[in-house]
């Protein structure tokens, strides 16, 4: 046996409609046409009982409406009390000013990041990374293998005492080559006060005893 279809809801009459229509356009606070009002409420009222309760509602000073034609669009009336003063507008306005800002400072940065990943997708393709990939794995393998070799003995590492003369032999030969670039230096300018100012017989003579431009 086929499951019975469940009655349609039926429209609402008279006192019931009037305050459904009513509480809706209080809530949405926006005019409305009977049209989109009896849409709006899923044809709870029908069109024609909407027309009728709004223009009884207008005629009764509940409402409020304005004629465009063969349509009307119908609205809540504003209370004196409920309309904001003029501080509340200042600040109603600074802060729709600041909300704009704010929106044109997020549409800066989203088309910075917007650029840059369009950036970073032409530069770093799905190859460049695998190939990235395979170099680091490459030096991480090379790495691994001269620590093992390290932790097996085969390479002996540097003693502390090792190192610290390997250092005092550097200092040691690094005074001594001061030392003697200061006497070559002395020497050349001896030659040179004995020389004719003669650019090629300097030339000659700086190659005769190997002598480069630092010396």
């Amino acid at each position: 046996m086929a499951p019975k279809k469940e009655k349609a809801e039926k429209p609402a009459k008279g006192d019931a409609a009037a305050d459904m229509i009513l509480h809706y356009l209080r809530k949405q606070n926006r005019p409305y046409s009977a049209t989109d009002i009896s849409a709006n409420l899923h044809n709870k009222v029908t069109k024609a009982a909407t027309q009728k309760i709004l223009k009884d509602l207008r005629e009764r000073k509940e409402i409020d409406g304005r004629d465009s034609g063969k349509q009307s669009v119908y609205h809540v009336i504003q209370k004196p009390e409920e309309s904001p003063s003029p501080d509340e507008l200042a600040e109603m306005d600074k802060r729709t000013q600041q909300l704009r800002d704010e929106i044109s400072n997020l549409n800066t940065t989203a088309k910075a990041l917007r650029s840059t990943l369009s950036s970073l997708n032409s530069t770093l393709s799905t190859a460049d990374l695998r190939a990235a990939i395979a170099r680091m794995d490459a030096e991480r393998a090379e790495i691994l293998d001269r620590l093992a070799s390290l932790r097996s003995g085969d390479i002996q590492p540097v003693s502390k005492e090792e190192k610290q003369e390997v250092d005092k032999q550097a200092k040691t030969m690094e005074k001594s080559l001061t030392k003697r670039k200061k006497i070559v230096k002395e020497m050349w300018g001896q030659v040179l006060d004995n020389t004719p100012n003669d650019a090629s017989a300097i030339m000659g003579l700086r190659d005769q005893f190997d002598m480069d431009d630092e010396d």
